[in-house]
């Protein structure tokens, strides 16, 4: 009779077990990691690290430069399953961008890619904004990104004001971006 008891005993732990795995693989299939996390980072509030390279196109870029307009970094690589995702979310970002009168210029920051890689992902898949180099990582170091892709926001004055880290999610960036173009303007 003991040996009975313990062998349903033991069905019943391991079918208890059994539903507590389905239930943690249904939660981690079912969630995005760091999806839309707007992040702290000891930039925000402070000027722009001084960065500048060359385009995949070798025209040189400062972003010193930019001053006076909203400028978008999206730090990214071809082969980066997240970035693939938010890319035509980026696509229909700088579309609409192109028609507001205080738009935001937006670059791609290539990061550790294959430059034929990245001009195959562009020709395919849209996007026709500048894509800044970043062969040693010195842009990426600079803004302390830890992976791509990461999103950040500098103001007209060269202040950094957003760092969104992980894959963008529909409305995020023209949600933070309109935030602090009213706050920049009132």
């Amino acid at each position: 009779m003991i040996i009975y008891a313990d062998k349903i005993l033991v069905k019943i732990v391991s079918g208890v077990i059994g539903v507590i795995v389905v239930a943690l693989l249904v939660v981690l299939v079912g969630s995005k990691p760091n999806a839309d996390q707007v992040a702290r980072s000891p930039l925000l509030g402070q000027p722009a690290p001084s960065v500048s390279g060359t385009t995949i196109d070798g025209e040189p870029f400062v972003l010193g430069r930019r001053k006076g307009s909203w400028v978008v970094l999206n730090f990214f690589n071809s082969t980066c399953v997240p970035c693939i995702n938010e890319h035509p979310l980026l696509v229909d970002f700088v579309k609409r961008e192109a028609s507001n009168p205080n738009r935001a210029e937006f670059y791609t920051v290539i990061n550790d890619d294959d430059d034929d890689a990245v001009r195959a992902f562009f020709s395919k898949n849209g996007g026709t904004w500048s894509k800044l180099l970043d062969d040693n990582g010195a842009i990426a170091v600079a803004f302390g990104v830890a992976r791509v892709p990461e999103t950040w926001i500098i103001d007209p004055n060269g202040v950094v004001r957003v760092r969104i880290t992980g894959e963008l999610s529909e409305g995020l960036l023209e949600a933070q971006l309109d935030t602090l173009r009213n706050e920049f303007t009132s």
